[in-house]
């Protein structure tokens, strides 16, 4: 469940059934958003609203299933509940009827080891009251606060929702910049944007738009143009771009065109600084030249969509990769924020694409594993880049700035 296009707060509500998650979305809301039932388990899977919440603004909400789920298609649920959480900037647990016991522990250490910031709501206190005993022995136990609340009668509402803004990250609200610590106003930018299969009809992929505003927010000026344009460009004027930035697919191409004094590099790098952990990319990608005869590659990538003989991630990196290693490997790909199958130590390298659908937290969470587990990472436009022998030359422009 990726965040897309912006930089909204994704909320996830949790806790068991029936402890009414999804009224309370609609009281936050202050509209029906969410089913409503009393019986217990209406939720089943993880279910995603983009809306505005007084107080805190533009959000989107994900409403869960119960912890407490039961059965074969329950655990399933579960899982699922599970998997939100890496997806989140924070978190909400619901309870009610004064119970909190082993699934909310289990909640809450889960909170922990992803590094999701929550606050606790009693819900239903017009039916029952917040105990003053549980109350103070879960803030012994977990040092946070828990607010009593009625959706019947949510005169405490604000108290909510500014508690819920507090542990929202700041860094959701800080827009970074892809390329603005690279150039300055007035600086001409080239962006080399080839059509191919994989561009959307009529419109242009979401790192291509991405750059071109931050080139406009910078005051500088976009020049765009497709790959078999980029020689006539350079043979015919005198512009020296700030930087040229192209598809990592035309590398190959780009590379002996666009001139060594140039600053060079790919749309997919400018991400991996800007979304990814970009030190373990540089470390990681020499690793290619490493890999064996029946090793493991995994290929992550960030969104789904339709699949054809041209796709990156698919097809064309895994090809490059057997070429340029002369290696029997293999591959396995995941897409959107699906599960990974086997151990994580059954790879020996992992290739995320660019991650331009998905936030820093959710691209950092899905490769923390690997990091964690001394796995290399690498990404499409890295890897891509070392393939062509100038990994160097393309995150040179990236590398200066960190001196």
């Amino acid at each position: 469940m990726a965040k897309g296009k912006n930089n909204k707060p994704h909320i996830g509500i949790f806790g068991r059934r029936n402890t009414g998650k999804s009224s309370f979305i609609n009281t936050l809301v202050g509209q029906e958003v969410a089913i409503v039932s009393e019986q217990a388990g209406t939720t089943t899977d993880p279910v995603k609203k983009s809306i505005e919440i007084f107080g805190i603004g533009p959000a989107i909400i994900i409403d869960t299933a119960g912890i407490d789920d039961t059965g074969e298609l329950g655990n399933k649920r579960i899982d699922k509940t599970m998997g939100i959480i890496k997806t989140v900037d924070c978190a909400v647990l619901m309870i009610s009827g004064n119970m909190f016991g082993e699934f909310e522990k289990d909640l809450v250490k889960y909170f922990n080891s992803w590094d999701v910031p929550y606050i606790i709501v009693h819900n239903k206190s017009d039916v029952e009251p917040m105990d003053e005993r549980l109350e103070q022995k879960i803030g012994e136990l977990i040092k946070t606060p828990v607010l009593d609340f009625s959706t019947i009668n949510p005169q405490n509402i604000e108290t909510i929702t500014d508690n819920i803004q507090k542990i929202i990250p700041a860094s959701i609200f800080q827009k970074s910049s892809l390329i603005g610590d690279l150039v300055k106003k007035g600086d001409y930018v080239l962006l080399i944007t080839p059509i191919d299969n994989e561009a959307p009809d009529g419109r242009m992929i979401l790192p291509q738009v991405m750059a071109i505003r931050d080139v406009l927010d910078h005051d500088c000026i976009n020049i765009v143009l497709k790959e078999d344009q980029v020689e006539d460009f350079f043979r015919t004027t005198s512009i020296k771009p700030a930087l040229a930035i192209t598809d990592s697919q035309v590398f190959n191409k780009m590379k002996n065109i666009v001139p060594a004094n140039v600053p060079f590099t790919s749309f997919s790098i400018m991400l991996a600084r800007h979304r990814g952990d970009f030190k373990k990319f540089l470390e990681g990608t020499p690793i290619i030249d490493d890999l064996k005869d029946g090793d493991k590659v995994l290929i992550l990538e960030s969104c789904t969509h339709q699949v054809n003989c041209d796709d990156i991630g698919r097809f064309k990196i895994p090809k490059w990769l057997k070429e340029h290693t002369g290696k029997d490997l293999q591959f396995v790909v995941v897409s959107g924020l699906n599960e990974i199958a086997n151990k994580i130590t059954d790879y020996s390298l992992v290739v995320q694409c660019g991650g331009c659908m998905v936030t820093k937290r959710q691209l950092k969470n899905r490769l923390k594993p690997a990091i964690d587990a001394g796995v290399p990472i690498t990404n499409y436009g890295m890897t891509i880049a070392w393939i062509n022998g100038i990994f160097r030359r393309v995150t040179e422009p990236f590398r200066l700035v960190y001196a």
